[in-house]
């Protein structure tokens, strides 16, 4: 055996827990992304999608990705510097700009790829990254492979960022990024103070409104656009794959920073452009959020319900107020166990263990979509205190 295959081959937690029967990851799903999904033949109701305003069936997205595809074809064959772009490509970044109110937009053919291509770009050697720790994947990767330093912020702590602001060199470039929503535990960046320090330390500000778009501010505009600080924020970040109900993603800022990143950003020169059924998909969900402001109503009084109700069952729930709800478990194997007894209950909902959190942070992920109704979210409430009290996590 080489030493590749013999130094990975170690790696054998997955099948320590398939052999316990409780591995939770790769189950496969035979129907749309819904309210209720079919998984071997049987209705399990989905409370582990990021479709916050459940537009990925609707008719009028499917609609106009299935037109999409008919006219343009299936897919680009090239990057948006090369033969990528479309003429609906621009039209929906215009879109995006207006709708999130900045000068211009990017589209990005996954939201990974926006964080990664935009943040490595954005600043050279000698400048500062500074991020909260608790910050996607996406952003981390960004920092990593930019050469400037990277600072680390304690969690949604002012503090420790005033901290780190008053380490950099007042004449470089600082540039803080931090998730509007934090995608684990749900709560919410505490976007006018970090807009204070950024003004007060001279720094630029970069929010990744991936979890908040659709949730947030008028017409699903996001967390930046709800605390009215739309012209403070530098840069604009948001994904299709979640509210947008589609796949890709985008920058909206001003001319001059998109003119340096369609130049300069590898994962947007390197990588094929967003298919043509994605962007007039994600362009129609925008059109559904505007028109439909019912949607996101209904979605805050079912997340205000069940926290309500998950309070009162005693779960420790930790400092979310939006429809990401942690449900704190603390135990690797026990968040899996649990999780499969969810299921076989009839609810679907996803377990986030290390190293995606610490080994005293394990946790279910309860996602709710604004398409849940009410008697929905009360079964999934039933189920989780009759498995959570099996396991001995209800006193």
């Amino acid at each position: 055996m080489k030493p590749l295959q013999e130094k990975l081959g170690r790696y054998d937690a997955p099948q320590k827990a398939k052999a316990a029967g409780i591995y939770p990851y790769f189950r496969p799903i035979s129907s749309s992304q819904n309210t209720e999904v079919l998984m071997d033949g049987k209705k399990v109701l989905m409370f582990g999608s990021n479709s916050y305003m459940g537009l990925t069936n609707h008719p009028k997205v499917i609609e106009a990705a299935v037109a999409a595809t008919k006219k343009y074809g299936t897919g680009m064959a090239g990057s948006p510097f090369l033969n990528g772009t479309l003429d609906i490509h621009k039209e929906f970044e215009a879109k995006i700009a207006d709708y999130v109110g900045k000068e211009d937009a990017m589209l990005y053919s996954t939201g990974f790829g926006v964080n990664l291509g935009v943040v490595s770009a954005l600043t050279g050697r000698g400048d500062y990254i500074l991020c909260d720790e608790q910050d996607h994947a996406s952003i981390i990767e960004g920092r990593r492979l930019s050469f400037s330093t990277p600072l680390k912020y304690k969690h949604n702590d002012m503090v420790s960022l005033e901290e780190q602001l008053a380490k950099c060199d007042p004449d470089k470039i600082k540039l803080i990024v931090t998730d509007s929503v934090f995608s684990m535990e749900g709560d919410v960046a505490n976007l006018p103070e970090i807009v204070r320090l950024a003004k007060k330390y001279n720094a630029s500000t970069m929010i990744d409104e991936a979890h908040g778009i659709g949730v947030f501010g008028e017409g699903g505009r996001g967390v930046v656009n709800h605390y009215g600080l739309t012209d403070d924020v530098d840069l604009i970040m948001g994904t299709f794959s979640k509210s947008f109900a589609s796949l890709g993603g985008f920058i909206a800022t001003d001319k001059e920073i998109t003119n340096f990143l369609r130049h300069h950003s590898r994962s947007y020169i390197f990588t094929a452009s967003i298919t043509p059924a994605s962007t007039a998909a994600a362009s129609a969900a925008m059109d559904i959020m505007i028109a439909e402001p019912e949607r996101q109503a209904h979605l805050w009084d079912i997340t205000n319900y069940a926290l309500e109700n998950f309070r009162a069952m005693g779960l420790e729930i930790g400092h979310t107020s939006t429809p990401i709800i942690p449900l704190f478990i603390r135990d690797d194997y026990k968040t899996f166990a649990v999780t499969h007894d969810l299921l076989e209950e009839g609810v679907f909902v996803n377990p986030v263990v290390t190293p995606a959190v610490a080994p005293n942070d394990t946790l279910i992920r309860y996602s709710l979509m604004a398409t849940h109704t009410k008697e929905q979210v009360t079964r999934s409430l039933e189920a989780i205190e009759k498995v959570f009290r099996k396991h001995g996590l209800i006193k």
